[in-house]
């Protein structure tokens, strides 16, 4: 199996990838980071005996991602997986964030996200099953004052794979939606989790088990993947209660742990 896998050389897209490694597959990896994909490749073909190769990509630039799909088309490299790891978010209510920052967190999570699986949909391998996997969020079912715009790119991924799972059936490509809560990603994700207290702990899933559980669940067919009881049942709760609500209690949670979390910065820096 040839896999691809974008914001591959930390956090969750590294955990993907190793798990890919310890099942044999062989992977395409790219990151912004360049010395990050090549420790990670590094480890994984010393540890796995995989073929990995990698090219640093900003995804937000077009020639860039071009670039790096003249690399796959020179070797004549196919896919049978892609999975959509890349995104980034910018704590702090909308007024108080830079404009450029906001943008870039559609730039990533949604543009760049819609460019590299176009792409890759006519670099698959013909003939056999093909996987897509997007990494939405848990704050894709709810209105999130103070991460308005993270939720909302989060939100724009989840419709649209569902969209997209339908389109694509009758061509045998199966779409999944990851809508993970919190994970330790970054030690700025762990202070985070900590300035939410018992619901960040209580909706916190390992790196490891979320990898694997994704990769299997894409392999069976699945739709949607929501890690954890508890981000399961906050889940469909949402579903019934009315979003202005929703959004009222969210704001309060988030406004006191936001100052918990911006104060812990402050201190730390």
């Amino acid at each position: 199996m040839n896999v691809f896998i974008t914001g591959a050389a930390g956090g969750l897209g590294r955990a993907l990838a190793n798990e890919c490694g310890s099942r044999g597959y062989n992977m395409f990896l790219t990151d912004i980071n360049e010395a990050g994909l090549f420790r990670i490749k590094q480890g994984l073909e010393r540890q796995f005996n995989v073929t990995v190769t990698t090219k640093a990509c900003d995804l937000t630039n077009p020639h860039s991602v071009d670039k790096m799909l003249a690399v796959l088309d020179t070797h004549g490299i196919r896919f049978d997986m892609v999975l959509n790891v890349a995104g980034c978010d910018f704590e702090g209510g909308f007024l108080e964030r830079d404009r450029e920052k906001l943008v870039k967190i559609v730039l990533l999570n949604n543009a760049a996200t819609l460019r590299i699986t176009h792409a890759l949909l006519k670099r698959r391998r013909q003939g056999r099953p093909f996987s897509i996997v997007f990494v939405s969020s848990l704050a894709s079912m709810f209105p999130m004052p103070l991460k308005a715009t993270y939720a909302a790119s989060k939100r724009f991924l989840l419709e649209f794979a569902t969209a997209l799972r339908q389109e694509l059936r009758k061509d045998d490509v199966n779409v999944l939606t990851l809508c993970p809560a919190g994970m330790v990603t970054t030690e700025e994700t762990l202070c985070g989790i900590k300035a939410q207290g018992f619901w960040g702990n209580v909706t916190t899933a390992p790196l490891e088990d979320v990898a694997r559980r994704t990769i299997d669940c894409a392999l069976a067919g699945k739709g949607v993947y929501t890690p954890g009881l508890m981000s399961r049942l906050l889940s469909f709760l949402g579903k019934f209660v009315p979003r202005s609500f929703v959004a009222a209690v969210v704001y309060r949670r988030w406004h006191h742990a936001q100052r918990k979390w911006m104060r812990a910065d402050i201190i730390r820096s």
